[in-house]
């Protein structure tokens, strides 16, 4: 009672009010519900983005010069898990060459477990199987699973703890698929508030304080990002970048919300931390399902053919493909389908109120109250999106992507559509 009393009668009926209508508003978009059929030439035509130049490789194991290649598996719908589980070890290794991996090295794999949802609202199990397969393969010796929820499910306090991401972990399959294959489970919130060290990004970041991340980043060798390819209430989308939210304690969680006005920049900002600029070795999507609408735990599930193992070791690059194939994926959805499904993301008035719930979740009404406005924008194209503007300036400018074809898997107008929606636009434009 002491938090609502700081603040005035006007103020709490006010945000109650925002609140409120925002769930009736959001309830209305949580069906889940799949596609058919993906047609990238029709989703191309849509595209508004001339390619100025475009770079297709064909690759069939690992290539040289990844800096900015992002490696393409190409997985035809209804395969069996041993086709996906082949896909994504092809992809990885036609996007590095493995060279930073000694033998008896420990590596960190971060999925996205914002909840307990079954893939694509979470990490494929089946991905992160193969992934972890192939870290043994190579010479790991331990192979770490380590994420924490969001804060709808799982808040960590200097004195308390609600929730677990180990009981998400099991509900979603992710923690079966990863013990099955050798990996080691680690969830930060499980060893307390200290568990996490400040870590901190760019000199000119639009962070007011370092973030807190998890101590067993410390402990690991290299770090393996494996996140989703979907729509997010908030911010658009949830991909690489977005991924890293997943890390931060609490606090850092309450500072990323409330000071709403620069959460796109911040989401980039953050993935340049000295602990992921020096571990993070390769960024890997599972991406034959996608979530096209909502997000991040619920929404309108496309189910392409084929669907894609997006790999790549720059998490820029890899998140304008992934974005790029979301995108692809949104505009082949027909008319009647984009009208069932709805996008609240659309709606000013709910994404600015839900990211006002979440700072209260995170830190009490007298905080949501006195949060900055998240701004939403359209996001038709990759050029639209705040989180990889901000990235360029972040990560060295623009990268020219160069897209790798493995086992010449993916058909040529698929990876021809992507590679006209990631060229480099002139800088004039």
């Amino acid at each position: 009672m002491s938090k609502i009393n700081k603040i005035n009668r006007r103020e709490f009926l006010k945000l109650g009010g925002m609140v409120a209508v925002s769930i009736l508003a959001i309830n209305k978009f949580t069906e889940i519900e799949t596609n058919s059929l993906l047609d990238p030439q029709d989703a191309l035509k849509k595209n508004k983005i001339s390619p100025e130049k475009i770079i297709i490789e064909k690759a069939s194991a690992q290539i040289t010069n990844a800096d900015f290649s992002v490696a393409l598996a190409g997985v035809a719908r209804d395969s069996d898990d041993r086709v996906l589980i082949s896909a994504v070890k092809d992809a990885a290794q036609a996007a590095t060459d493995f060279a930073w991996l000694s033998e008896g090295d420990t590596v960190l794999i971060k999925p996205a477990l914002n909840s307990g949802n079954p893939y694509p609202a979470t990490t494929s199990p089946i991905g992160v199987k193969a992934m972890v397969q192939l870290l043994k393969e190579k010479g790991a010796d331990r192979v770490i699973v380590s994420d924490m929820a969001g804060i709808e499910h799982v808040k960590l306090t200097e004195d308390k703890l609600k929730g677990s991401t180990r009981a998400l972990m099991q509900d979603s399959g992710l923690a079966q698929a990863a013990l099955e294959a050798g990996a080691e489970l680690h969830f930060p919130e499980e060893s307390g508030w200290k568990a996490f060290f400040k870590d901190y990004p760019v000199d000119d970041t639009n962070w007011k304080q370092g973030i807190m991340m998890p101590k067993i980043i410390q402990e690991v060798d290299h770090i393996i990002l494996m996140p989703r390819c979907s729509r997010h209430l908030l911010l658009g989308n949830s991909l690489g970048m977005k991924n890293a939210v997943g890390y931060w304690r609490t606090d850092s969680r309450l500072e990323y919300h409330k000071n709403a006005s620069t959460i796109q920049e911040k989401t980039a900002d953050a993935n340049t931390v000295k602990c992921l600029r020096d571990k993070q070795r390769l960024v890997l999507t599972t991406a034959t399902q996608i979530l096209t609408t909502l997000g991040p735990d619920d929404g309108f599930i496309a189910n392409p053919d084929p669907g894609l193992v997006i790999a790549s070791e720059s998490i820029v690059a890899h998140d304008m493909v992934s974005l790029a194939w979301l995108l692809l994926n949104r505009q082949a959805m027909s008319d009647k389908e984009i009208t069932d499904a709805r996008d609240p993301y659309k709606h000013q008035f709910i994404v600015e109120n839900v990211n006002r719930f979440v700072v209260n979740r995170l830190g009490g009404i007298k905080e949501a109250v006195h949060a900055e406005k998240l701004l939403r924008n359209d996001i038709d194209s990759i050029w639209d999106d705040r989180v990889l503007n901000r990235a360029y300036e972040v990560f060295g400018g623009i990268p020219e992507v160069k897209l790798v074809d493995v086992g010449e898997s993916v058909p040529q107008d698929l990876i021809e559509a992507l590679a006209g929606m990631v060229a480099r636009i002139p800088t004039s434009q």
